[in-house]
């Protein structure tokens, strides 16, 4: 099977790092603020050292980039992309809504990944070309294309971004069965499983969409930036089941 070593590792370490992270959270943390205002602590430093570290072993020759400054250029086209804690403020406040975020990029494609909410005992993998999975069992996006029955998890209603969308986004968000904002992360491993129908995401970085890029889509669904690109550059993001797409398109289309 293709990446088999790769999608073990993720899976094994998104673990590992999650379990570390618990610890810190039960000695308790202090949150400091990166030079973008968003909250950093030890834990994400220190969950991102022993991902980095295990990786590195492992696979010496990948590159890394890291949320929280880990860099190494690649000498084979293949580069590891870690959210060590995506979702810091949930972490802080101790919501079980936070996940650690591991994929692998080869040639500039997300080829194995591996999403892990410790709080919620759930982990989320998957490899280019052989699904995606949820607790050893497979995943798959809805079949939903009605707002009217749809769940949309829109992450941040308050961030940069959100304001090229304003003159139309109530409207549209009106239409919808539910609307939940989750934190981003959890977001879109909802929409993989087929518990959500849409996620909206105005304001990311590469290590905050590397592995839900690739469950969305080995979970049948689809994942571009909001200018309609295949890629996790664009600062921007949105994934849905396909019938939804049209939908998405209506509030995206002028963005």
């Amino acid at each position: 099977m293709a990446f088999e070593r790769e999608m073990e590792l993720a899976k094994l370490v998104a673990q590992e790092a999650g379990a570390l992270a618990l610890d810190y959270q039960r000695r308790g943390v202090i949150a400091e603020e990166k030079a973008d205002e968003s909250p950093v602590t030890a834990a994400d430093r220190g969950c991102e050292k022993l991902i980095v570290e295990t990786i590195s072993r492992e696979f010496p020759e990948d590159g890394i980039l890291g949320e929280e400054g880990a860099s190494r250029q690649s000498r084979n086209g293949r580069r590891w992309i870690i959210d060590p804690i995506d979702g810091t403020r949930d972490f802080v406040r101790g919501i079980p809504l936070w996940a650690v975020l591991i994929g692998l990029e080869q040639d500039g494609e997300i080829v194995a990944g591996a999403a892990h909410s410790p709080r919620q005992g759930l982990l989320l993998w998957a490899a280019r070309g052989q699904g995606a999975w949820a607790n050893d069992a497979r995943i798959r996006v809805s079949d939903q294309s009605a707002p009217e029955k749809a769940v949309l998890s829109f992450n941040g209603f308050n961030k940069a971004g959100v304001e090229r969308l304003e003159a139309r986004l109530l409207p549209w968000i009106q239409r919808f069965w539910a609307v939940r904002s989750l934190g981003g992360a959890v977001d879109a491993m909802l929409v993989a499983q087929g518990q959500a129908d849409v996620w909206i995401e105005p304001n990311a970085a590469a290590w905050d969409l590397a592995p839900l890029k690739l469950l969305v889509e080995e979970a049948g669904g689809i994942f571009k930036s909001f200018s309609g690109e295949n890629t996790i550059y664009a600062g921007d993001a949105y994934a849905c089941a396909p019938g939804m797409e049209p939908y998405v398109k209506e509030l995206l289309g002028a963005a």
